[in-house]
């Protein structure tokens, strides 16, 4: 269940925190978007450092597919309906600037970045496509529509960026990570104004960030009920075609392909964390379209899902003075994690920054997808069942694929020794399940 990107890259390994600490900025969780804001903040001169629980990389940027692009599925549609076209305009050009940021790093980052064309297609919704080409012409996008392409099944076309890039995360995070100051296996475990408490000894920090992909803290912005998790999979398959581009189906449960060297990575099987397992998807799809095909790898993924496709970025909540988050990229977390990390440095810095409104947290939670929330944590309340999350106490699920314990709450996943796999539960579960 190893993805390419761990077998293939070479991460530095620290030490874990030993005692009490001090330090201007902390910055919890070692992911891309972590990572990227410490060395933002390093790059500025700040005094910082960074500490991940477990290992750099092993979450959810270590399941990435490693595209980066400014096309998100079907968006811009949406965006514009949410929040005008002015908006969603922005929300364009924060995405395209860090494309370009990345294209900038990469000429000095050995990481395997290409520019490729990225399209989201349909199989069944024409009017769909229809309506992000006019939003995207609202938004100055530059953007067309592409009728025919060279997927192993027939389209009704798809909407094309052109340009856009992809890599390897982790060679290009690692040559980032060995100029930061880091302790791994260091759990943080509670937040005060100014300090915050670990397994291993207490961090005094004026400033902390949060980008720990759910946020930790339960009492405070009201996240459990503005995320859910989303649980995706990936097959790297030898002796695929190279298709030339990226390509992601604008359904939700769809395959998505792009290649890497000599492999064609096939995603999909993707639905909400706790409600079944798709893992064997993209290998009976491979079996399907590829025949020729064998699989080099295969591992999966999980991802923080907004209430409006838009990720929160900025004050954790109305009562955490000197605390940020970044979470909720709804699978676009490459381009999002350079925008947020740049967002959050600023915020750390006191500097002005445009994105700061449209990125907030504290935005209106009255979208169509807090009663789906809300239904979601209601039943899972009501289960009069064991084992129990220790986040906030829903029952959870058997995946069998797996073999992990899931919630469907907000997405916590268990091993069958109790152990945690995935947050946000801060730790596992009080005894194994039976």
């Amino acid at each position: 269940m190893e993805s390419v990107w761990t077998q293939t890259a070479c991460l530095p390994r620290f030490e874990p925190l030993e005692g009490s600490r001090k330090t201007d900025v902390l910055v919890i969780g070692g992911g891309i978007t972590g990572i990227l804001c410490a060395w933002m903040l390093r790059q500025a001169g700040a005094d910082c450092l960074l500490i991940e629980a477990n290992r750099l990389c092993l979450g959810a940027t270590g399941g990435t597919t490693g595209k980066i692009t400014s096309q998100h599925g079907l968006i811009y549609h949406r965006l514009v309906r949410t929040f005008g076209p002015e908006r969603a305009a922005l929300y364009r050009r924060t995405q395209e600037e860090a494309l370009a940021r990345y294209r900038s790093m990469c000429r000095e980052i050995d990481c395997d970045f290409q520019e490729k064309d990225s399209f989201v297609y349909s199989l069944d919704d024409p009017a769909g496509l229809e309506r992000e080409m006019e939003a995207l012409e609202k938004t100055g996008a530059d953007a067309r529509f592409v009728r025919d392409l060279p997927l192993p099944f027939p389209t009704l076309g798809g909407v094309c960026f052109p340009r856009q890039g992809q890599f390897h995360p982790l060679k290009f995070l690692a040559a980032l990570a060995r100029e930061l100051p880091v302790c791994e296996q260091t759990r943080a475990l509670a937040w005060k104004p100014g300090q915050v408490l670990t397994d291993r000894g207490t961090i005094t920090a004026e400033i902390t960030i949060a980008a720990t992909h759910f946020p930790f803290l339960t009492n405070h912005g009201g996240y459990f009920l503005k995320l859910f998790q989303h649980r995706s999979h990936v097959a790297a398959l030898e002796n695929g075609p190279d298709l030339g581009g990226m390509y992601v189906d604008a359904a939700q449960g769809g395959l998505s392909f792009r290649n890497w060297g000599s492999l064609l990575l096939l995603g999909g099987g993707g639905r909400r964390t706790g409600k079944g397992c798709g893992r064997e998807e993209p290998e009976q799809a491979a079996r399907r379209y590829y025949p020729q095909a064998g699989i080099a790898a295969r591992w999966s993924a999980q991802d923080c899902m907004s209430l409006d496709g838009a990720a929160y970025v900025g004050p954790y909540g109305r009562h955490t003075p000197g605390l940020f988050t970044a979470s909720g990229f709804s699978k676009w977390g490459m381009t999002g994690a350079m925008a947020a990390a740049q967002l959050l440095a600023d915020l750390a810095l006191g500097r002005e920054n445009p994105c700061r409104q449209l990125f907030t947290p504290r935005r209106t939670i009255l979208r169509p997808q807090l009663a789906v929330n809300a239904a979601e944590a209601a039943a899972a309340l009501l289960t009069p069942t064991a084992p129990r999350c220790p986040h906030m106490g829903c029952a959870l699920k058997y995946n069998r694929q797996e073999h992990s314990w899931d919630c469907p709450c907000h997405g916590s996943r268990f091993g069958e020794d109790g152990g945690v796999l995935d947050g946000p539960a801060n730790g596992p579960l009080p005894r194994p399940p039976a």
